[in-house]
């Protein structure tokens, strides 16, 4: 499955200069926020495949006009053909804002989910705005990752986490990590493809899962 990841800069490249090659074969768009959003509109119409988003930090417009034919994730876990993704936006709390937050609510909001977690049986993909602490994150208060990021991870050890938030020229930048659960770490600050493979993530309802992959398994009949 091949993903575009998106964050943090509208690149002109994928806009005012866009062209079909740019993206062919993209199967799914993720947006880790603070991204215009007719930027988001934009490219789902274009590439024409489903686009889920969280919120940055600076995506108080959404309020007044969310991203058209765009998916919110926020808080939840949607099922893409089998894959998991957990969406979590946000940023570490540097001043009052809605979209930021500190250690402790940050960790409340992961508490909260433990059911959908269970549930769902984990996740694939961990989508956040912010990173995780002591992975590609900075000093600086604004740009702190969450501790409560590492201990998720530790948990249900998915394939990957998708952030943005710390941009190529704050200095110290770090495209991809490996975390030591195992998951691989990317921001996607700007625009980065991705390839997944099959065997990263548990085919359409066997998860594991019984009852979450009965539901899927009846909503996929449903649709046929």
């Amino acid at each position: 499955m091949k993903l575009l990841l998106v964050a943090d800069k509208e690149e002109r490249s994928l806009w005012d200069y866009y062209t079909k090659d740019k993206t062919e074969g993209v199967n799914l768009i993720l947006s880790c926020g603070d991204l215009d959003p007719d930027y988001l509109q934009f490219l789902t119409t274009m590439v024409n495949r489903p686009l889920l988003y969280v919120r940055g930090n600076h995506d108080g417009v959404y309020d007044r006009r969310p991203p058209s034919g765009c998916d919110d994730i926020d808080d939840e876990v949607f099922n893409y053909h089998g894959l998991r993704i957990l969406g979590l936006g946000g940023s570490f709390r540097y001043r009052d804002s809605e979209d930021m937050y500190t250690e402790e609510e940050m960790a409340k909001r992961i508490r909260k989910l433990s059911g959908t977690l269970s549930y769902t049986g984990g996740f694939d993909i961990l989508l956040t705005h912010a990173p995780a602490a002591g992975y590609g994150d900075m000093e600086d208060m604004p740009h702190r990752g969450f501790e409560c990021f590492n201990a998720l991870l530790e948990k249900w050890k998915p394939a990957y986490m998708i952030h943005g938030h710390v941009h190529q020229e704050y200095g110290d930048f770090q495209r991809s990590c490996e975390h030591s659960s195992g998951t691989k770490i990317i921001n996607a600050c700007g625009h980065v493809m991705i390839d997944i493979s099959q065997d990263e993530y548990p085919e359409e309802g066997k998860t594991g899962s019984a009852f979450y992959d009965w539901q899927i398994i009846r909503r996929r009949k449903r649709s046929h």
